[in-house]
């Protein structure tokens, strides 16, 4: 890769609205950003909902889990669902779809393909599970798929599920695993970076795509 790589807002632009929310969402594409974040789970009534907690408890102060709660219930304590959240972008914005759970497949398949359509159009699904990522092979072959890991020997997993893109802790890359990945056909996503000096330096090593929050974010 030449240039700089792409920017990836981690849960969306949370320094002005919270976390995985459709106000963060639309603040990462008022940020310049290329793309996003986000996390999903699957609710009560079998509704993809974007949280990356299984509980309510950090960001609202509330004990319930979300797999026990309805989507409209879940909607209502600030949760919105992936449909919500796709449908609130524009449609060239990337989404990286996080499965924090292989339950949430069908469900996140459905939400995905109602907005960006049957080819995933500028979506990505991601996982640190290799059961969800397979369950997307097997339902929407074309689809791209992101494995997460901290390991560097993710990249030789990567390639061996067929994925587009490894996506590494950033103190995992080095520059010959970039180019190890790239040399197996993977785009190389580097995460979280929290501050300009290290979006810096991983953007030397050739990296792709970095996911950035707080002062990363800033040009």
């Amino acid at each position: 890769m030449t240039g700089r790589p792409l920017l990836l807002a981690h849960r969306g632009d949370h320094r002005v609205a919270p976390e995985n929310s459709v106000e963060a969402f639309r603040a990462a594409v008022d940020a310049g950003c290329n793309g996003a974040e986000l996390d999903v789970r699957r609710s009560r009534d079998g509704v993809a909902v974007v949280s990356h907690d299984a509980t309510l408890d950090r960001l609202f102060g509330r004990p319930e889990a979300v797999a026990g709660l309805t989507a409209a219930q879940l909607a209502a304590r600030g949760i919105p669902t992936l449909q919500a959240a796709l449908e609130a972008v524009r449609p060239d914005f990337l989404m990286d779809v996080e499965l924090k759970e292989a339950a949430v497949v069908e469900a996140a398949i459905e939400a995905i393909a109602a907005v960006r359509g049957a080819g995933a159009r500028n979506a990505v699904v991601s996982s640190f599970s290799r059961t969800a990522l397979e369950r997307i092979a097997g339902r929407r072959p074309t689809w791209p798929r992101w494995l997460i890991s901290s390991s560097p020997g993710a990249v030789a997993d990567a390639a061996e599920l067929g994925c587009a893109a490894v996506a590494l802790r950033v103190d995992a890359i080095d520059e010959p695993l970039v180019a190890d990945a790239h040399r197996r056909g993977l785009l190389v996503v580097a995460w979280t970076i929290r501050d300009a000096a290290t979006r810096d330096r991983v953007t030397a090593l050739g990296v792709d795509w970095v996911c950035v929050e707080g002062q990363a974010l800033v040009s």
